[in-house]
């Protein structure tokens, strides 16, 4: 009785292992070199960093490495990262963009954490330059101050005229158009905005960006589903 199989079946099955092992091998270098287009400190998960990494919560070890963002040093009020190769200082709420981004922007899901004082926020991309939001279900479009806008080279001088609601009653703005706004790997190009004269700490997210997306949100996360 012989055992085992033919020569050609036992050369067709360590052929078979090999491919196995090489797409294994594969798919564990593209996860450890893939890179991400923005970063954000939101704060702490014990003794990790709460990272907001294209727009998904990651709680991130000292020493770890996620979506190719390592965390290098933790303070508690600020955030030391590395991305292919570039050293950036986040602090507690801020952002930054990365190196190795695509671009495509084809992504259609957006996870955003619930910060300070209940509000979902994070880092966003308008126009190609990183800017903090926060999202305001009550805005009919996004909101920044005219701070702001100067730091996005946006020229709304010549834009049209319109009034926004704020605290204190209604203000003079100017209305424009956004080329395009990111969050993550997600893109909506041509986002009505309002700018308005006095300076904002933040971009207010407002209806002209979500009414592009389904949401739902739990204890402590925000998502928008793109509509198809």
């Amino acid at each position: 009785m012989i055992q085992g199989g033919t020569p050609m079946n036992d050369a067709v099955t360590r052929s078979r292992r090999v491919r196995a092992a090489l797409a294994a091998a594969l798919l564990c270098a593209l996860a450890g070199t893939a890179q991400s287009a923005s970063v954000a400190f939101s704060g702490m998960l014990g003794d990790k960093a709460l990272l907001i990494i294209d727009g998904q919560a990651r709680g991130v070890a000292v020493g770890a490495t996620v979506q190719g963002v390592r965390l290098v040093r933790l303070d508690g009020t600020q955030a030391q990262v590395e991305s292919d190769g570039k050293v950036i200082i986040l602090r507690l709420g801020g952002g930054a963009k990365v190196a190795g981004s695509d671009g495509s922007g084809t992504g259609t899901r957006i996870v955003i954490p619930v910060g300070p004082g209940g509000h979902y926020g994070g880092l966003a991309s308008i126009n190609g330059h990183p800017v903090e939001y926060i999202v305001d279900t009550g805005a009919t479009s996004i909101a920044m101050g005219a701070d702001v806008a100067g730091k996005l080279g946006l020229d709304y001088s010549a834009s049209k005229a319109a009034a926004a609601m704020t605290a204190n009653g209604a203000v003079a703005a100017r209305k424009l158009t956004l080329d395009k706004v990111t969050i993550g790997d997600v893109t909506i190009f041509n986002v009505e905005c309002m700018v308005v004269p006095q300076a904002m700490p933040v971009v207010l997210l407002g209806n002209s960006f979500l009414s592009h997306f389904q949401m739902h949100s739990d204890s402590d996360t925000l998502v928008l589903d793109k509509r198809l």
